[in-house]
């Protein structure tokens, strides 16, 4: 067998457990998508997605695409506002057009569904999946686990949650505030409903992703098939909208109005903010049906209604404080369209939850985040998945956000700084992985890393500009989240360097059994291990206080690797030592659930593991931590550390272990 060495910096096994998992980072590079991979229907069967590529389509259309979709209730609006915009007149009105048209296209359609989305880890997207297809010499630095690659995805994902914040607020209020324009007896009711709303979508969470797809997809073909016939309808009547295809209309807007023009791309934005969470949320639905609701409806109804709000405004300029409503009459209509936008825009709000729910998954997996209670809401699909404390968390901050800032103006000003820097580093992070883990020669990489980076770097400076705004509440939202996933990350480095010092190798623990154990009790034990050459702390500490151990004893070593799932054939490695003593590895991709009786059952059935399971004994560690100023951390990042590891999730229900079989061995550590 070949051992399977602990790296620096790898994740313990649990919060709360003195004997930490092993996370893989000396495995080499993760599996990806690299340019000329294969078929996208084969890749998404492999990933565990079944039934044909349109109805997974649909059903990415109920979550993958609402944010994107929702994008026309107030991105036009924001671009022509008197607060952050300029005034509707014709030349403006197909300058931002202009702008908004090819953002749709050279962000989303180029850089997103036509390139960044092939950097798949094994089917899964997203910036932590990105960060695994990396070199590990890259992804770690020292004993303290984090490189400059980690540090930077670590940034993007920590904007990525606080977007994830304001994308269903943003959008619930923009549908809700349509009830004004019908009647301003009705504004009054705007905050207390999109509350209302907001707290049935995060409740109807637990359903799962493919129950919530599949009755949002049907919503969305009507919500889209509804912005294609508005559009439709008010290009028809005025044509002459259609030259803000041409880009010429986008530089003659920045050459009219200065820095004032790039400023303006911190509204534009609005319009692309979907596409992270669509990366995000790829390992959910498949590269190929994603792809296939982009270029079948989601980008043609988005460019017609987009373009139809600008035919609006070139007849009717007055339009400008809410275009999207005004392109039907007030009356019935009216109440009409604020019902199928408010069912949108709880649609939107779904990208980014379900985004969180995989990020979260594969954060807690890499090691950046404390273990958390993940359920699987699908028996074929493995990335479908439910978290609790990120759903009600997400929760509590879109009520919070919505209470402060009460109106959709207000929140645009703090949406996009981001998500658009997420996006930025999405695009260095994706370099990296050409260049280091696929070879792509430098002539071909760089003109990509720079074309992606000339559409990023505009977007987020114009952003930063927003920045007291309202910019500043994803940035501290971020910072938070960043701080806490570096203190965890590095904190687990320490303890399991801490540990390592204090205990033996296996095989010398093994040939002095004998003289350190007075007796052997019938049963089993089995003690988890943090890595394959190093005894057990908890295994260590027992005997030393005990001198009293079971007939069988199993060393059990869980190691996280970076692709999101492995196959069964490779996921037991038992060796048999002497004494009793077997050393057990269960390997787990970064979106794989760990059961651990399972896995020992088949151990026992597949490899001849002798193990008794009517008395068995499952041995955890459980350290306190001192926080004190002797420590390498520091007291105020100890402090952090050892409140986050006493409020993790429990190491029995996470590894499926029963609870009446589970003893715990208490240590006293200052890091």
């Amino acid at each position: 067998m070949n051992d399977q060495r602990r790296p620096p910096g790898a994740r313990p096994d649990a919060p709360g457990s003195t004997e930490p998992e092993a996370t893989r980072d000396d495995a080499g590079p993760a599996r990806g998508g690299a340019p000329g991979q294969g078929p996208d229907d084969a890749a998404a069967q492999a990933h565990g997605h079944h039934g044909g590529a349109a109805a997974l389509a649909l059903a990415a259309l109920g979550v993958v695409f609402g944010d994107i979709g929702t994008s026309p209730l107030y991105a036009l609006k924001e671009c022509v506002s008197p607060t952050h915009g300029v005034p509707p007149t014709p030349g403006n009105v197909l300058g931002v057009l202009s702008l908004i048209f090819w953002s749709l296209m050279m962000v989303v359609t180029i850089k997103y569904v036509t390139f960044i989305t092939r950097a798949d880890n094994d089917g899964e997207g997203g910036i932590l999946a990105l960060l695994a297809l990396v070199p590990a010499r890259l992804r770690a630095r020292g004993t303290e686990g984090v490189g400059w690659v980690a540090g930077l995805v670590v940034v993007g994902a920590a904007l990525l949650y606080g977007d994830g914040v304001i994308t269903p607020a943003i959008s619930v209020l923009s549908a809700m505030e349509g009830l004004a324009v019908a009647t301003t007896a009705l504004e009054p009711l705007i905050v207390p409903l999109t509350c209302a709303i907001l707290v049935g979508l995060f409740s109807v969470q637990r359903w799962g992703t493919a129950r919530v797809g599949k009755v949002f997809g049907p919503i969305m073909v009507l919500w889209f098939t509804a912005l294609a016939a508005l559009g439709l309808a008010f290009i028809a009547r005025n044509p002459a909208v259609l030259a803000a295809l041409s880009p010429a209309h986008a530089a003659r807007f920045f050459a009219d109005h200065g820095l004032h023009g790039v400023a303006i791309l911190g509204s534009v934005v609005l319009v692309i903010t979907g596409g992270e969470a669509l990366y995000a949320d790829m390992g959910h639905f498949g590269r190929g049906p994603i792809r296939l609701a982009w270029y079948g409806l989601a980008l043609p109804a988005l460019a017609l209604n987009y373009f139809g709000q600008g035919a609006l405004l070139l007849q009717a300029p007055e339009a400008a404080a809410n275009p999207f409503f005004a392109m039907v009459p007030k009356g019935p209509l009216t109440y009409a369209l604020v019902a199928l936008s408010a069912m949108a825009t709880v649609i939107a709000s779904q990208a980014l939850i379900s985004g969180a729910y995989s990020l979260t998954h594969q954060a807690i997996q890499l090691g950046y985040l404390p273990r958390t209670q993940v359920l699987h809401t699908s028996s074929t699909a493995e990335g479908q998945i439910y978290i609790p404390a990120t759903n009600w968390a997400l929760a509590a901050g879109c009520l919070a956000l919505v209470l402060i800032f009460q109106r959709s103006s207000g929140l645009a000003a703090a949406y996009g700084l981001a998500v658009t820097g997420t996006m930025g580093i999405t695009s260095i992070v994706y370099f990296v992985v050409l260049r280091r883990t696929w070879g792509v020669p430098l002539a071909r990489a760089l003109p990509l890393l720079l074309l992606f980076l000339a559409l990023d770097l505009p977007f987020l400076g114009a952003n930063l500009l927003k920045f007291l705004d309202g910019g500043y509440v994803p940035v501290a939202i971020a910072a938070v989240l960043f701080a806490m996933m570096v203190i965890w990350k590095r904190g687990r480095a320490l303890l399991v360097e801490r540990f390592a010092r204090a205990v033996p190798s296996v095989e010398a623990f093994v040939s002095g059994l004998d003289a350190s154990c007075r007796a052997r009790v019938p049963g089993t034990a089995v003690f988890l291990s943090s890595r394959t050459g190093k005894t057990p702390y908890v295994l260590a500490h027992h005997l030393k206080h005990t001198k009293v151990l079971h007939e069988t004893v199993v060393l059990l070593t869980v190691v996280t690797e970076h692709v999101p799932r492995v196959a069964d054939k490779d996921r037991l490695d038992l060796t048999s030592l002497d004494k009793g003593v077997h050393r057990l590895i269960i390997r787990s991709g970064f979106m794989q659930s760990t059961d651990v009786p399972a896995l020992l059952r088949r151990a026992a059935a597949e490899h001849g593991l002798p193990i008794d399971f009517a008395d068995v004994t499952y041995y955890l560690g459980r350290e306190t931590i001192l926080a004190t100023d002797r420590g390498r951390m520091g007291r105020v990042a100890e402090t952090i550390f050892a409140v986050m590891a006493r409020n993790a999730g429990a190491v029995p229900g996470y590894f499926r272990l029963p609870p009446e079989r589970v003893v715990e061995l208490g240590v006293q550590v200052d890091l």
